[in-house]
């Protein structure tokens, strides 16, 4: 399997998952996450993907500082509905990422370690995700304004061509890589940067 080198260089999401070191699933039940995870479980590379990555990445470094995200710790509350736009893309990497499930997640072990509605949609919240750490009630409100990370100027017209019934293989692979140029800057240039992934205290 051959990703873009790039994937390799995206900030890495280690997490405490309790429920996997009660199985004994990881040592200490420490997951790391990569961005690769999240296109293996979209199926494909895009700036929604990575810009749920990387949201997810900068709410759980607000939620925590530097102390291990608690995966399985974090409530997860959309704005928009589930069908609306990508808030189901977004929302599939950030339970990935968190263990937030909706109701047919996992109901737990005697009283531990519950996923299943930790993820709700159509929350009265004033950005499009709030995050909210169960232990301590602490929360951030969080959007992507992926907007401020603009295409490739020739991406649309290599779109066009590469979706053109007499597309050539090289007209393909030049949209592919001016699709993930995007990708790559979100992800290395723009991953901690807060212009772009706002992430603030939903008491502010």
């Amino acid at each position: 399997m051959a990703f873009p080198e790039f994937f390799a260089a995206a900030p890495a999401l280690r997490v405490r998952d309790p429920l996997a070191a009660f199985l004994g699933a990881s040592e200490g039940g420490v997951i790391e996450y990569a961005y690769a995870d999240a296109v293996k479980l979209a199926g494909h590379s895009c700036p929604t993907v990575a810009g749920a990555y990387c949201l997810t990445w900068a709410a759980l470094r607000a939620l925590y500082g530097d102390a291990l995200p608690e995966r399985g710790g974090v409530a997860l509350a959309f704005r928009d509905p589930a069908d609306a736009g990508v808030t189901g893309v977004i929302a599939n990497v950030a339970s990935m990422l968190t263990g937030a499930a909706a109701e047919g997640g996992f109901k737990g072990l005697a009283g531990r370690y519950r996923r299943k509605d930790l993820l709700s949609f159509g929350a009265g919240v004033p950005l499009d995700i709030r995050f909210t750490r169960l232990d301590t009630g602490a929360a951030v409100d969080a959007v992507a304004e992926l907007g401020r990370v603009p295409s490739h100027p020739e991406l649309p017209e290599a779109m066009q061509r590469a979706l053109a019934p007499d597309a050539t293989g090289e007209e393909v692979a030049r949209f592919g890589r001016l699709w993930q140029d995007r990708v790559r800057r979100i992800l290395l240039e723009h991953a901690d940067d807060a212009a772009v992934f706002l992430v603030r205290s939903a008491s502010a």
